[in-house]
């Protein structure tokens, strides 16, 4: 069964609008939760409902032990991968914790040989130019 990791903006787009049930509740992949999405997702909750809903999801992965964290492997590429996206193609990385995470979530889907899914093609699509890695794009 393929793995698979879910981008926070695709999280959201469900607390929000209940948008990606489809993606988030597929029975055919076997689905990690991210420590940076953790992490991004708890940075937004700012309603109780909205903390409680991401706590379920937290504490559903952490049950299975599907919580992804980075290894020290994965930050020391990511530092490369960040160099080079600054060089190539022209990103700040000072002040853009949005770029960083997305390169930690990348590279630690990466390494368990997971697909990232995400709405967000610019950025990912970048950091696959850089370092491959498998990415499905879904429409925003």
């Amino acid at each position: 069964m393929r793995r698979v990791v879910i981008d926070t903006n695709l999280y959201i787009d469900w607390l929000n609008a209940g948008r990606h049930e489809g993606v988030l509740f597929q029975r055919d992949a076997v689905k990690y939760l991210s420590a940076v999405v953790m992490l991004e997702l708890y940075a937004g909750a700012f309603s109780p409902r909205d903390r409680r809903v991401v706590r379920g999801v937290v504490a559903a992965f952490d049950r299975t032990d599907r919580i992804l964290v980075p290894s020290g492997a994965v930050y020391e590429d990511a530092g490369h991968v960040l160099r080079a996206l600054q060089a190539s193609r022209g990103y700040q990385v000072a002040g853009s914790s949005s770029l960083v995470n997305d390169v930690l979530i990348a590279l630690s889907a990466r390494s368990i040989g997971a697909t990232v899914v995400t709405g967000n093609a610019r950025d990912f699509v970048a950091i696959r130019e850089i370092r491959p890695f498998k990415l499905t794009v879904v429409p925003a």
